[in-house]
C-alpha cells in the first residue's frame, strides 16, 4: 500500500489552526482513513459509548499531488495519536515559513507519505506518517508513528460504520452563535451530569439541566428549520417553555433525548474548526442528538461542500438521571 501527496496551503491552514486542535481536544487517538477521492478523520466511530466525530475532507480540500493505492480497493486506515501529528504539522509548518524566503515557491512544500522504517532496538519494520520539509539548506523529516494499517475485514467494519453514521435526523434546527451554547454549559457544568435536549419541528432547542433541587436552562426560538417542520400552536404563545415544550412532544412535534454534560461539552470543541454555523438534530427514535456543522466558501454563502464536519453523541436512558 502507498499513499504520498503534498499539502497546500489551505490544508495546511485547515489542519494546523483548525481541526486538529479540535480533535486533539476530542480525545488522544483516532482513525486516519483514506481513500481516492476523500480522507476522513474518525474519533470513537467503532465505540459507542462516547462522542463520536467525523470530519471528511475532499482530497484537493487539503493536497495536490495526491495519490493513494492498496490491494484494498485503494483503501487505507490507521490509528495514530492526534497530538503528535498536530505537533509534527506545527512543526514542519514553522520550518517551511523559516526557509521560504530563500526558495522558489514550489521547492519547500510539505511532502507527507506512508513508509516503513525500523526504529531503535527493534528487529521488526514499523508504520509511520513521515513529514518531509526541505529547507534552504536542509531537508527536516519528521515521523509519526500509526499502527498496523487496518485489515480488509477492518477497513469493511470501519466503512460500515462511517456508512451508518451519515444518516441524516428528520429535523435539524440551525444555531448560528455557538457562544451562548458554550456559556451555558459552562455556567452548568457544575450543577448536574445530565443534560435534557428537546428539538421541535417548529424551530425550538431547548437544553436543561434538572436536579433534585434546581432546574436550569436556556432556549433558542424561531431557528432555521431543515426537514420536517410545522408551524408552531397559536395558543402555545404564552405558555412557558417547559410547557411548550412537553405540548411539543406529546404532539409529535418534537423530540426530547437526555446526554452526558460532559459529551455535550466535549462536542463544542469542534467549535475550534470555526464553522460558519451547526445544526442540531435528534436521531429517529432518540438513538443519538447530531450536531452537523457547516462551512461557507469564503467571501460567499455557499456551502463549502469539500468539508463536512459532524458528531454524535450517545442518549442516556432516563432511569441515569
Amino acid at each position: 500500500m502507498k499513499f504520498k501527496a503534498f499539502l497546500t496551503e489551505n490544508g495546511v491552514n485547515l489542519l494546523e489552526k483548525r481541526f486538529l486542535p479540535a480533535f486533539d481536544k476530542l480525545g488522544k487517538t483516532c482513525f486516519l482513513f483514506l481513500t481516492k477521492e476523500h480522507l476522513f478523520f474518525l474519533h470513537n466511530l467503532l465505540n459507542g459509548d462516547g462522542v463520536q466525530c467525523i470530519a471528511q475532507f475532499r482530497k484537493d480540500a487539503l493536497f495536490d499531488d495526491y495519490h493513494v493505492s492498496s490491494q484494498n480497493e485503494d483503501r487505507i486506515a490507521f490509528s495514530l495519536d492526534v497530538s503528535l501529528l498536530h505537533r509534527a504539522v506545527k512543526s514542519s509548518v514553522s520550518i517551511c515559513t523559516e526557509f521560504s524566503a530563500g526558495l522558489a515557491s514550489n521547492s519547500n512544500r510539505l511532502q507527507i507519505k506512508l513508509v516503513k522504517k525500523l526504529p531503535p532496538n527493534c528487529t521488526q519494520p514499523m508504520p509511520f506518517l513521515t513529514f518531509e520539509t526541505k529547507g534552504y539548506k536542509s531537508a527536516v523529516i519528521q515521523d509519526v508513528p500509526i499502527s498496523r494499517p487496518l485489515s480488509r475485514s477492518q477497513v469493511i467494519e470501519l466503512q460500515t460504520a462511517l456508512d451508518s453514521a451519515q444518516d441524516l435526523p428528520p429535523t435539524l434546527v440551525q444555531v448560528q452563535d455557538p457562544n451562548q451554547l458554550q456559556n451555558f454549559v459552562d455556567r452548568m457544568r457544575h450543577v448536574g451530569d445530565v443534560l435534557n435536549v428537546t428539538i421541535s419541528k417548529h424551530g425550538d432547542l431547548q437544553v436543561q439541566i434538572s436536579t433534585a433541587l434546581v432546574r436550569l436552562g436556556s432556549e433558542f426560538r424561531r431557528l432555521s428549520v431543515i426537514g420536517e417542520k410545522s408551524p408552531a400552536p397559536v395558543e402555545d404563545r404564552n405558555l412557558t417553555a417547559q410547557a411548550r415544550s412537553e405540548r411539543a412532544v406529546a404532539r409529535g412535534d418534537a423530540m426530547s433525548v437526555q446526554v452526558s454534560v460532559k459529551h455535550f461539552s466535549k462536542s463544542l470543541h469542534c467549535h475550534l474548526t470555526k464553522p460558519d454555523s451547526a445544526f442540531y438534530g435528534i436521531a429517529p427514535q432518540g438513538s443519538c442528538l447530531t450536531v452537523i456543522f457547516q462551512f461557507m466558501v469564503p467571501g460567499t454563502r455557499q456551502t463549502d461542500k469539500s468539508i463536512s464536519l459532524h458528531c454524535r453523541l450517545p442518549v442516556l436512558d432516563p432511569g441515569s438521571n
